[in-house]
């Protein structure tokens, strides 16, 4: 739904991940609703498997969501590299299904 930048926040000295929706879709309405129902439903956890979410805001006329910044591969690099080991694969399954349910709690308590 958009591209993702490496940035730095001077004012809290760190680096961040800022995510905006590409120019040709910016201007649809649903799509910037969407944009930003995402970085609330995330914004309304707090969780070690879901990403934190700092800002959101529109500059410029570009929506952009201001996010944790995580370093490392994706799981399709990983699996790009070859199988991985089952109690490798297992821990991501675990990571992410925590992750689920707590979105899921959430959603039954702040009905997102």
């Amino acid at each position: 739904m958009g591209e993702v930048f490496r940035a730095r926040d001077d004012r809290l000295e760190r680096d961040v991940a800022v995510k905006i929706i590409r120019p040709a879709s910016s201007a649809d309405q649903d799509r910037i609703r969407r944009f930003e129902q995402e970085a609330r439903a995330a914004a309304a956890l707090s969780h070690p498997n879901i990403l934190a979410i700092y800002d959101i805001g529109i500059y410029d006329g570009t929506p952009y969501i201001v996010s944790e910044l995580l370093e490392g591969q994706t799981l399709r690099q990983c699996l790009f590299e070859g199988p991985l080991p089952v109690r490798q694969a297992a821990d991501y399954a675990l990571q992410v299904a925590q992750g689920l349910i707590a979105r899921m709690r959430s959603t039954l308590f702040i009905g997102t």
